[in-house]
């Protein structure tokens, strides 16, 4: 029997991870521009997060289907972990060291717990 995947499953992780591209240049992405004025950064940063909020909302409407509201979270934030390590070499340019990445792994460990039968 072919795997079949349950859409209620995968499209919140899949909405998750582009709100989260969304939510990271809207709370981070101003810090490579830091000349621009801070009113003018938190407005645009308040319509880039619009778009998260248009795609987190439903992922977590459709994933509480099957998934309780800790896991969802629990998902978010390991995306968001992924994502902004991710931001932060490519568009930050800033290095993740040993530390960073102990720290990182110790999250995600503790978030397997949260789908723990």
């Amino acid at each position: 029997m072919p795997f079949a995947l349950n859409p209620a499953a995968v499209w919140p992780i899949v909405l998750l991870c582009l709100s989260n591209v969304f939510m990271t240049f809207a709370w981070y992405g101003h810090l490579k521009v830091k000349s621009s004025p801070l009113y003018l950064v938190v407005l645009i940063s308040w319509g880039i997060a619009f778009f998260e909020y248009c795609l987190a909302v439903p992922a977590n409407r459709i994933g509480h289907q099957v998934y309780s509201a800790a896991q969802l979270k629990t998902i978010q934030e390991v995306i968001t972990l992924v994502i902004f390590a991710g931001f932060s070499v490519f568009w930050l340019k800033e290095s993740l060291t040993w530390n960073h990445l102990i720290g990182f792994t110790l999250i995600a460990a503790g978030a397997a717990f949260v789908f723990k039968a």
